[in-house]
């Protein structure tokens, strides 16, 4: 069950650039784009309010959108035979579901809100339309999403939590 709950008003990306801006993870993302390109993408992203505990998408889903954090914090899971292990925290100013949208392959990791989580989703659809339309941006966005996949997939320990 997908408990996103989408979140109706104005499409004001501030508080995403704010929290690329501010992160200080090491795999966070790094603002690629100028004002006006944020605000052409902002017609293509839909922000979605994550409650805390709700789960974001499941280990083994199809699903390839790929989700921009402006604030609060995901946990990211993988469950195998034995148990169900914590692979990361991931807060603001980084994105997850990076790995579906690059692979098409099934999600490989669970993905819940650890607290209350503001997130901006693009679609695999959307993704495709903006690229057709604004290969530019299109390609800043996909560089600093693959640059935060690279980071993840280079740190040994974190590797698997590429989702």
């Amino acid at each position: 069950m997908n408990a996103i709950t989408p979140i109706s008003s104005k499409i004001d990306l501030t508080g995403l650039l704010n929290a690329i801006a501010q992160a200080s993870a090491e795999d966070s993302m790094t603002n690629p784009l100028t004002p006006a390109q944020w605000e052409t993408l902002s017609a293509y992203l839909q922000p979605y309010a994550l409650p805390a505990g709700h789960v974001l998408f499941s280990q083994g889903a199809s699903d390839r959108t790929l989700y921009l954090v402006e604030s609060g914090s995901l946990s990211v899971h993988y469950q195998d035979e034995k148990e169900r292990l914590r692979l990361a925290i991931v807060g603001p100013g980084s994105v997850v579901g990076e790995g579906g949208f690059f692979s098409m392959r099934p999600r490989s990791a669970t993905v819940q809100g650890g607290v209350p989580t503001k997130l901006w989703s693009l679609t695999a659809l959307r993704f495709t339309e903006l690229s057709n339309r604004q290969p530019a941006i299109a390609l800043g966005l996909a560089m600093a999403a693959g640059a935060v996949l690279a980071k993840r997939l280079g740190n040994r320990r974190r590797r698997v939590a590429a989702t």
